[in-house]
């Protein structure tokens, strides 16, 4: 099955990632990429990896408005004002698999090497329903 994980930046709970990437020194956002690369190619190893892609702040909203001008509103932030930095699509025999993966990835280091406690959203791909042949 095959799950995307959605790395959340800000916006998480108080006391959560208390320190914005842009405090972060170089060698700790190297610190942090290392990180994912390494989990990438772990699980690259076990067949587990398909793909990910971190993502620019920069972006918008866009929706069919019916008459031709899609509105565009700032973005890409929910109400909440999270940025979705980054994803990782896996491929796992199970949800325990995919939660225990984010749970791993989401102790990434950041500011003094600490991990940044980052929330991952899981979300399994829709696939059909099985076709029923007689």
């Amino acid at each position: 099955m095959k799950y995307l994980l959605l790395k959340h930046y800000r916006g998480a709970p108080k006391g959560v990632n208390d320190h914005p990437m842009d405090t972060w020194s170089p060698q700790e956002v190297s610190d942090h990429i290392q990180y994912m690369d390494d989990f990438a190619k772990r699980l690259q190893s076990t067949g587990e990896y398909v793909d990910g892609q971190a993502l620019s702040p920069e972006g918008a909203f866009v929706r069919y408005d019916g008459e031709g001008r899609p509105p565009v509103v700032d973005g890409p932030f929910p109400e909440t004002k999270d940025l979705i930095a980054g994803w990782m699509v896996i491929d796992v025999e199970s949800w325990e698999r995919a939660v225990e993966l984010a749970g791993e990835l989401s102790a990434a280091p950041g500011k003094d090497g600490k991990p940044i406690h980052e929330w991952l959203e899981v979300r399994p791909f829709l696939t059909a329903p099985p076709t029923i042949t007689e």
